[in-house]
């Protein structure tokens, strides 16, 4: 059973698509070992205790980038973390905390990779006039929206969409394709070879 520790900042709405996942066995031998969270009134940390799931406020306020991811570290490990799934967690963590958990952190990100890293994507897709748009599970690596792509799903952009439709469509996909990459880091069958995610043969 591996364990799976979610980092968030907001209201958890990709972890909870991760715990119902679970809970349907869409994603098989995991489980949720805990919830950790920068923000002590993040809505997501509530949520996760209603379901019984540890949940723990690590505050960043006051605290330099290394003080607090070391903390992260530390209670990750103390709850023998296998994969850490980045759900909305708006900090950018430090090649120590990478290091410390290579190529077991995932991140999910709403645009296609490599088109649009960083904040505010769904604006940038539709002020360059992007046709279809999407959401990106990707390993992470030292780089900001770098590291190895796991898998992609896609949106058409309309021409009546705004940052705010755009986004809520591509937050269902994303509901969709974080579960299904985890599951699929999860089995253990596939490997990297360079950039690119490969099933195993």
């Amino acid at each position: 059973m591996k364990k799976l520790g979610i980092l968030l900042s907001g209201r958890g709405s990709n972890f909870l698509a991760i715990a119902n996942a679970i809970r349907l066995e869409t994603i098989k031998d995991a489980e949720i070992a805990v919830v950790l969270s920068n923000k002590e009134d993040a809505p997501g940390l509530a949520v996760a205790r209603e379901m019984g799931i540890l949940a723990i406020a690590i505050p960043s306020a006051g605290k330099n980038r290394a003080e607090h991811d070391a903390a992260m570290i530390s209670e990750l490990q103390a709850n023998n973390v296998d994969l850490v799934c980045l759900a909305g967690y708006m900090r950018i963590i430090s090649p120590e905390f990478v290091a410390a958990f290579p190529d077991r952190i995932l991140n999910v990100h709403p645009s296609l990779l490599p088109s649009f890293p960083g904040l505010e994507a769904q604006t940038q897709a539709l002020e360059f006039g992007a046709k279809v748009a999407g959401c990106t599970v990707h390993f992470v690596d030292e780089h900001v929206d770098h590291g190895v792509i796991v898998l992609q799903k896609t949106v058409a952009v309309e021409d009546d969409d705004t940052a705010e439709t755009l986004s809520g469509r591509i937050l269902e996909q994303e509901h969709l394709a974080y579960p299904e990459a985890i599951s699929r880091v999860v089995s253990g069958e596939y490997r990297i070879l360079g950039r690119r995610y490969l099933k195993a043969t």
